[in-house]
């Protein structure tokens, strides 16, 4: 019986240039939206909403949140990093691409103690409502 077993040899070089060729044909546009947008949670108690984006190994530092026009946008853009003269990259995994998500704010947040917070790869916001005004009750007596 033969085993044939892959290693560094050419062929599984081949092999693994095939599918990294394949990958990088992806559509920029497709790959931009669908791999490299980060999933968000978001949940509802009655005095806020608390939305979850995973961001698993990013820095604080690179997040942009704001509320302009309705829109809450979240945004992540890394800042350059600093070449290594020391040694050379030979292979190059850890990618870290810009993203921006938005979505609408209801006129009952209160945009204004929307807070943020990063948190063990999660970036964590949380949209109070705004106080509702109670409707009052009125007895009115029948004569």
């Amino acid at each position: 019986m033969t085993l044939v077993k892959f290693n560094n040899r050419p062929a599984n070089r081949v092999f693994n240039s095939v599918f990294d060729d394949l990958f990088n044909q992806i559509p920029a546009t497709w790959k931009d939206s669908a791999l490299h947008n980060p999933p968000v949670n978001i949940h509802e108690t009655p005095d806020a909403y608390h939305v979850e984006l995973s961001a698993a190994g990013l820095s604080k530092e690179d997040f942009q949140v704001k509320v302009e026009e309705g829109l809450l946008t979240i945004s992540f853009e890394k800042k350059e990093e600093t070449k290594n003269e020391e040694y050379k990259t030979v292979r190059r995994e850890f990618v870290q691409r810009s993203f921006k998500r938005s979505f609408s704010v209801d006129e009952n947040i209160d945009v204004e103690n929307i807070q943020a917070k990063y948190d063990q790869g999660v970036l964590k916001l949380h949209l109070p409502k705004k106080e509702q005004p109670k409707a009052s009750v009125k007895q009115i007596n029948i004569q």
